[in-house]
């Protein structure tokens, strides 16, 4: 199992009604609004480092709003 944390920017405004969107995607196992360079963080769960992937780049870069994201690999 690979878990991996997503930082996400996005359009002014926008982070409320994404929040809701990105959690409700199905390798995201938490999501939260934050304060500093990026607006949410989200948690996902997968069983590959392939699936992180297709995650971000397929479902979650997808949604209206995003402007930027970070992947970070969880080694531990």
């Amino acid at each position: 199992m690979v878990h991996a944390f997503i930082m996400v920017k996005t359009a002014a405004g926008k982070s409320e009604g994404l929040l809701a969107e990105i959690a409700a995607l199905e390798s995201v196992s938490d999501a939260h609004i934050v304060a500093g360079n990026y607006d949410i963080i989200a948690e996902v769960d997968a069983p590959e480092v392939y699936d992180v992937l297709q995650t971000v780049s397929s479902k979650l870069q997808g949604l209206s709003g995003i402007t930027d994201t970070k992947t970070y690999i969880a080694m531990g």
